[in-house]
């Protein structure tokens, strides 16, 4: 007979009667999770506080570690070990300061029986709002229930019913009504747009537009990697690369063609914020290696017959060449340094190659098929993803402050490659430095949208905005704000509110490609078209409903 032998189970945490177990999560990276502990103290302490008013005791699930300096969960293997201790059956919040990496406990969320709820600070320099829509999306996409809310000082109305709600039910429920369901069957199919659009989507499923990642599964975002049957059923599937090969292909770069690639950009007026020591500050040998990466790209794009390519970045490359910010932000430009293949024929000339930051395939997604249908209506096709940062009033109106951690296109900038600086990518985050791309996003009307699947369908959000540049002063406050070395696009969505998308988005990322106002029905129409010929459930967010 076999004898089995397990390691001994670990004691279990029970709660008593009126408590709630506290569960915290952040970075894989110590660095970030020291910087955000003492704010994730400050809130813990006001959680505390707001369950003592509803007569609740809050009991932290894990303890806080002297050695390491934090109380932080981060990685999946002490998620993992935690929840194997934890009553199944417990209520437990999450609490949220920071950015997280989902899979450290959306694994073991999943099998948790009791009562979830994702809480947030709002906040611009501490993004806890920025991980709870990630922990939110990988949740939906795993087919979780759990509950979501969301504050700036957990003091306000919204979080005191909430939470109030959440106690009593164990379920708190916020508004989704400004998502609108499209049917298939929708009048937009058979309009003079929707058949542009269909004619897009039946050239995807037809032709296929193939997305090449390297590397994937960015920083912990589950909700950022779909089922394989899921890109393959709408006609865009993955071509799995790596970034070694990268590193590769980018050695094989020349250093004439390098300094080719960096003299293109400044001499058309990008301003980079040089230093001399590369350990804090920005080194053109640094940017250098950027132009290195960006040439790689392109020609891995023309040997694969890519859509569309992204970086995985932070995790690995991150110790091994400079960020690939600028490379990015540059490749995703139509007005661009000639990329050459290795026989000197340009790829792409005059077209913005889709550069699906983070690897993130629900903004992928959109990204290549707003592509697609731009550059087929001959429309200027520059796409982008940008974090859901943080937002505020101001003269009365809420405007988000979007934000990707490094770069976008120069033509979502005000100024376009004049407009552009480059920072060093903060050595926290990046030893090896490397330029961002930022700016102000240029005043405009745009199309936002983002993926994300349930199951193996995919669902897609799309709604419409206008971008504004703000005065310089609210600019600036706004950047210090945030993180002042990334590009930072002030926005408003069109019928939808700062709680309405907290309340129903199911990503900390969203797709934005600029349009013309006075094609934007048409094309909007045509993209929704398009979207249900692949195979999309779309659900169309706000006022863009009244354009259809």
């Amino acid at each position: 007979m076999l004898t089995l032998h397990l390691p001994p189970a670990p004691t279990p945490i029970k709660t008593q009667q009126q408590e709630i177990l506290l569960v915290t999560n952040a970075d894989l990276r110590e660095s970030a999770n020291l910087a955000c502990w003492p704010v994730q103290q400050a809130f813990e302490e006001k959680l505390q506080a707001a369950l003592e008013r509803n007569g609740y005791r809050m009991l932290r699930a894990h303890p806080v570690d002297t050695e390491r300096g934090h109380g932080f969960i981060s990685s999946q293997r002490q998620g993992s070990d935690l929840f194997a201790q934890i009553d199944p059956d417990a209520p437990l919040i999450v609490l949220l300061t920071a950015w997280q990496y989902s899979h450290h406990i959306a694994p073991s969320l999943t099998r948790h029986r009791g009562p979830v709820l994702l809480l947030a600070n709002f906040d611009g320099t501490w993004p806890g709002l920025v991980g709870m829509l990630c922990m939110a999306g990988s949740l939906t996409s795993l087919g979780k229930h759990y509950s979501r809310l969301w504050s700036a000082n957990f003091d306000d109305e919204l979080f005191e019913q909430g939470l109030k709600t959440w106690l009593r039910n164990g379920a708190v429920s916020h508004p989704t009504g400004y998502l609108h369901a499209i049917a298939p069957t929708h009048r937009v199919m058979a309009s003079e747009a929707g058949q542009k659009g269909r004619q897009v989507g039946e050239y995807i499923l037809r032709h296929k537009a193939i997305i090449g990642l390297f590397d994937t599964f960015c920083m912990g975002m589950i909700n950022g990697v779909f089922p394989q049957q899921a890109m393959v059923n709408i006609g865009m599937p993955i071509e799995s690369l790596s970034q070694s090969a990268l590193l590769v292909e980018m050695n094989k770069v020349p250093q004439e063609l390098r300094e080719a690639c960096l003299t293109w950009y400044e001499t058309r007026g990008m301003q980079f914020k040089f230093g001399d020591d590369g350990t804090k500050e920005l080194t053109r040998s640094q940017v250098l290696e950027q132009c290195a990466m960006m040439i790689a790209m392109g020609r891995f794009v023309k040997r694969f017959g890519l859509a569309a390519v992204g970086v995985q970045y932070q995790q690995g490359l991150k110790d091994s060449c400079a960020a690939s910010d600028f490379a990015e932000g540059a490749i995703g430009n139509a007005e661009r340094f000639p990329i050459p293949d290795e026989n000197g024929e340009i790829i792409w000339p005059g077209k913005a190659i889709p550069c699906i930051n983070e690897v993130d395939m629900g903004t992928a997604i959109p990204q290549a098929m707003l592509w697609r249908l731009l550059d087929a209506l001959g429309q200027p096709a520059e796409t982008t993803l940008h974090d859901i940062r943080w937002g505020s009033e101001y003269q009365g109106t809420f405007y988000w402050d979007l934000e990707i951690s490094g770069a976008v296109p120069f033509a979502h900038l005000k100024g376009g490659i004049a407009g552009a600086t480059g920072y060093r990518q903060p050595a926290m985050f990046f030893p090896y430095g490397g330029s961002t791309l930022t700016g102000q996003g240029k005043a405009g009307r745009f199309i936002w949208a983002r993926a994300h699947y349930e199951g193996i369908e995919v669902v897609m959000h799309i709604g419409t905005g206008h971008a504004v540049e703000l005065p310089e002063a609210e600019f600036e406050r706004r950047r210090r704000a945030t993180n002042y070395e990334w590009p930072l696009l002030n926005a408003v969505l069109d019928g939808v509110s700062r709680d309405d998308l907290m309340a129903g988005h199911q990503s900390n990322h969203l797709t934005v490609a600029y349009v013309e106002e006075a094609v934007l029905p048409e094309v909007f129409s045509a993209f929704v078209a398009q979207a249900l010929t692949q195979g999309i459930h779309v659900q169309v967010a706000g006022d863009a409903f009244t354009l259809l």
